[in-house]
């Protein structure tokens, strides 16, 4: 605390004055960094309002990116599943088609085979039947044809 001189009818007018002189420009100093800390302030706010924002589209973003890359897995899944259902259902056809095919070729072999085997019975038959005619003409007598012709 300071102290004054006393003078006539009080304290010494000049040291009051000089002491408020300095408790003024003192007091307008604080008041200045008062409203400069108050600008600060409303700057540094504004500042963390606009990057709480940005932190909020970025979280928004990486949700959205997140939400987006399962999406893709669980689509790229499905299409994969049904790549794996069709292959294996387009497999078994072709399988199926081929035993198919297979079955009808060894019935047709089988068909020719029972032919072949037919066809030679009846060559067979043929040639015995042949055989036994130049066997009947070995034992014609043909002194006893008649010479008309």
């Amino acid at each position: 605390m300071r102290k004054f001189d006393t003078v006539f009818r009080g304290y010494d007018k000049y040291q009051v004055q000089n002491c408020l002189d300095e408790i003024i420009k003192r007091y307008e100093t604080l008041l200045n960094k008062s409203k400069k800390t108050e600008e600060e302030n409303k700057q540094l706010l504004e500042k963390l309002a606009y990057y709480q924002n940005i932190e909020e589209t970025m979280n928004r973003a990486i949700y959205n990116a997140e939400t987006t890359g399962d999406q893709i897995k669980s689509s790229a899944r499905k299409e994969a599943e049904a790549l794996v259902s069709e292959a294996r259902h387009n497999a078994s056809r072709i399988i199926n088609d081929a035993l198919l095919k297979a079955e009808k070729a060894q019935n047709h072999a089988d068909q020719l085979k029972r032919n072949t085997e037919v066809l030679k019975r009846r060559l067979r038959q043929i040639i015995e039947n042949q055989l036994e005619v130049i066997d009947e003409i070995e034992n014609v007598d043909f002194s006893k044809v008649d010479d008309r012709y």
